[in-house]
């Protein structure tokens, strides 16, 4: 797989907006930063947060090699798990305790944590089986495998909602797809950058990152990356199997069997996991608090002779609209005329015999009108009406009140509790519909003015990425797609000033193409520009995650180091020379070989800016050449290669 560009998450984590650990995980995270973190460090962290220490005895339990003799403090949980997997548990937890909720209307928050948590079980047990990775830190990877759908949510609430919807009528265009083209970003990107950022290990973030390209060649058959990357797959299709409809389960069986082939599970092995799998499921969404869904017995499904086709449950869309309007009254009687004669009218009615009942019918059907007598039992009307303006649903609701009572006071007081009109019973027919009418175009005041919100919001954020896209164009080298001069001129004296507080090392190299002139003049500038295009192809992918590389002027290249020596920078130098040397530049029918000179250099005290940096790898490269080109070469201690 291609090298992971982290340039675009960095822009989008300097907003502050994306998912990130808190409390206790916050603090677990940067004590396993330091070297020098010890176990006993980490359990004094752990121990004042009671619910943590459960979730961490029950995951140690989950991979206990002897089940005889089961883990009871925190002590043994952390030799059990080791300080990565405790760190990487921290973290799902973390996030799910802070997004189990969120602003994106169209992401099933309920549906992502328990698939989310069924994907991390299944993972566990899949890798306890095949060994393709650490068991203790296989659930984390499955738990956060689709956390960069949650990001996008969080980060474009509205907007997201937008993509889901049509990506669910589209079937034509993808959702990856559909993410780029707005956001010029897709999910698959974000999750691989966010585990990249909290530093679990490259295997398990191109593992995540490729999992839904299961059928592609991205990795060797049988291969440790393969068997992860497929084993991803597997418990993503059986969280999705845990999570879906009844009706739609017995679908996804001939797929479940072939990747699970792919790895080696026979038929009735996997049969057993998923029911395995479903069972530990149930206990971890008690612990969590994740609302998951009666899973399926997974025996049931494999003796069924018939695979039913997943239905579409998409409904058709209203010929006509309605407003939606709950009575609630505890007269049969009045909620029955009340009912005929709304709904003669074009309302949509729901009904409620007392305020409990009718509170939670308009938080499930979210009604724009509510008509509700005064004095009912349980919970009066005016009760309910406090309770629903202090939602969010509530503050637009338009509400009528009915009453037998008249006295000013009483009046007074429902309309400080919210009541937005009163009608005196008896009723009258005609002046309730009146009432209605008149509620209508407040309801249609706010519908329009949320409207006109959401427009702003949705402007907004085209504007933010508008802008983003026309400043990656501005730092963008338009062949190479690589960054430019200016790009790199940025970001080393971003590395520069971090270096210098840090006192940690940098290093830069100067790399320039060997006779270029040659193949324009020889060939002409189509030729060179698939030279150049594909050099900076091998260049690129022989560079390591965090080194930056930049193309700053016609055949000349810039690499900086961060972090890095001189002898580690040399070494990274050798690397990409070989690469270029190794990888022939094919135009039409035309094989060239390519080879670069490369200078090297690491900042010095004595250096007094980042332009001395530079400076001093560009006396490299004259050194690379006089020595016969094709080679990489330093001032600072004379060194080829």
């Amino acid at each position: 797989m291609n090298p992971m560009d982290m340039s675009k998450f960095e822009k989008l984590k300097a907003l502050g907006n994306l998912p990130s650990p808190k409390g206790v995980a916050l603090a677990i995270m940067r004590l396993t930063q330091k070297e020098d973190a010890s176990m006993a460090e980490l359990a004094r962290i752990i121990k004042p947060d009671p619910a943590f220490v459960g979730r961490l005895i029950k995951a140690a339990n989950s991979v206990n090699a002897n089940p005889g003799r089961p883990v009871v403090s925190v002590q043994e949980a952390l030799v059990v798990l080791g300080m990565p997997a405790v760190r990487n548990l921290s973290l799902g937890f973390s996030l799910l305790s802070q997004h189990k909720e969120g602003a994106c209307r169209g992401f099933d928050y309920s549906r992502f944590w328990a698939s989310s948590l069924a994907c991390g079980i299944a993972l566990q047990a899949l890798t306890l089986r095949t060994r393709a990775a650490q068991a203790e830190e296989a659930f984390s990877v499955g738990l956060l495998a689709r956390v960069g759908e949650l990001a996008l949510a969080t980060l474009y609430a509205g907007e997201y909602a937008d993509v889901l919807r049509n990506a669910t009528k589209s079937r034509q265009t993808g959702l990856v797809e559909l993410e780029r083209e707005r956001f010029a970003i897709d999910h698959r990107y974000l999750t691989d950058a966010m585990l990249t950022d909290w530093g679990l290990p490259r295997i398990y973030c191109d593992g995540v990152r490729g999992h839904e390209l299961c059928d592609e060649a991205l990795f060797t058959e049988g291969s440790r990356e393969y068997v992860l990357q497929q084993s991803i797959a597997l418990s993503r299709l059986i969280a999705d199997t845990c999570t879906a409809v009844e009706a739609e389960r017995a679908a996804h069986l001939p797929r479940l069997h072939a990747l699970g082939v792919r790895i080696s599970v026979a038929n009735d092995d996997l049969t057993h996991l998923c029911d395995s799998v479903v069972r530990e499921w149930r206990e971890w969404a008690a612990i969590l608090g994740v609302a998951a869904p009666e899973g399926p017995n997974f025996e049931a499904l494999a003796m069924s002779a018939v695979v039913q086709t997943a239905v579409a449950n998409e409904p058709p869309p209203d010929s006509a609209p309605h407003l939606r309007v709950l009575i609630v009254d505890d007269d049969r009687s009045i909620r029955l005329a009340l009912r005929a004669l709304l709904e003669a009218d074009g309302y949509a009615v729901s009904e409620a015999a007392d305020g409990r009942e009718g509170l939670r019918i308009a938080l499930d059907m979210q009604p724009h009108m509510l008509v509700t007598d005064r004095v009912m039992p349980r919970m009066d009307g005016m009760e309910m009406t406090r309770t629903l303006r202090g939602t969010r649903l509530g503050r637009d609701l338009y509400i009528l009140m009915l009453t037998a009572l008249d006295e000013e006071d009483r009046l007074l007081e429902g309309y400080q509790a919210g009541v937005d009109d009163y009608l005196a019973k008896p009723l009258n027919p005609r002046m309730i519909l009146a009432r209605l009418r008149a509620g209508q175009r407040i309801v249609r005041l706010l519908e329009e003015r949320e409207h006109d919100r959401e427009e702003l919001r949705r402007f907004a954020a085209e504007l933010s990425i508008s802008n983003r896209r026309l400043e990656e164009m501005a730092l963008t080298d338009v062949l190479t797609g690589l960054p430019n001069r200016r790009h790199a001129m940025a970001r080393i004296e971003q590395e520069w000033a971090a270096s210098m507080r840090s006192r940690r090392p940098l290093s830069c190299m100067v790399i320039d193409l060997d006779q270029f002139k040659q193949v324009n003049d020889i060939y002409g500038h189509d030729v060179g520009d698939a030279y150049l295009t594909q050099v900076a192809s091998a260049i690129r992918g022989a560079v390591r995650t965090h080194d930056v590389v930049a193309r700053t002027g016609g055949d000349e290249f810039q690499v900086i180091c961060p972090d890095t020596d001189l002898q580690a920078a040399l070494a990274c130098a050798e690397r990409i020379r070989c690469a270029v040397e190794q990888s022939p530049v094919v135009a039409g029918a035309r094989r060239l070989k390519a080879c670069m000179s490369a200078g090297v250099a690491e900042r010095e005290v004595s250096m007094p800016n980042a332009d001395a940096l530079i400076k001093r790898a560009d006396e490299g490269v004259y050194l690379a050449k006089q020595q016969g080109r094709n080679r990489v070469a330093s001032p600072q201690n004379r060194a080829t290669r």
